[in-house]
């Protein structure tokens, strides 16, 4: 954890055939919306497919908690669909629902080489998982809103 860091996140739905998250893309939206408003962040970039998601954030300098960030996005998310998804005993147990995996994947950025990599890694990916032909073709994406915007700096990236 690094306060006021910026990070990159990969984070999955337990069906990984599913298309949930593209089906429900304004529900995911609130969910984003209401956490920002109550945990504040900045999107550098994101991309949403069907099963996984990718995110950059920075957050406020003094903050490295991104893990209720993130609880919270998948909570509200969870609790805004139909009950209806298979859920294991173990979640049975819990009271848990079954739309994400437990856990996420998080990279610490560490400088402006890695914040690029990831940027276009992340950008890149529904070319990489065959969903379309070029990365602008792909509607659930920050790459339209950065495309026009160049990436001058660590902590100067596209709002």
């Amino acid at each position: 954890y690094i306060s006021g860091g910026s990070f990159f996140f990969t984070v999955n739905l337990a069906n990984r055939s599913s298309r949930l998250l593209t089906e429900n893309i304004d529900l995911l939206r609130t969910a984003v919306r209401q956490v920002k408003q109550a945990h504040a962040f900045r999107i550098d970039a994101w991309v949403v497919l069907p099963e996984h998601l990718h995110a950059i954030w920075t957050l406020p300098f003094g903050d490295r908690d991104y893990s209720t960030r993130w609880r919270v996005i998948k909570g509200n998310f969870a609790r805004a669909l139909p009950v209806g998804e298979r859920i294991s005993v173990s979640r049975q147990r819990k009271s848990e629902r079954g739309i994400w995996q437990r856990r996420f994947w998080e990279h610490t950025l560490k400088d402006q080489a890695d914040f690029n990599a990831h940027f276009d890694y992340l950008h890149y990916n529904p070319v990489k998982h065959g969903w379309v032909k070029q990365v602008g073709d792909w509607p659930y994406s920050s790459f339209h809103r950065c495309v026009s915007v160049p990436i001058l700096a660590f902590t100067v990236v596209c709002r």
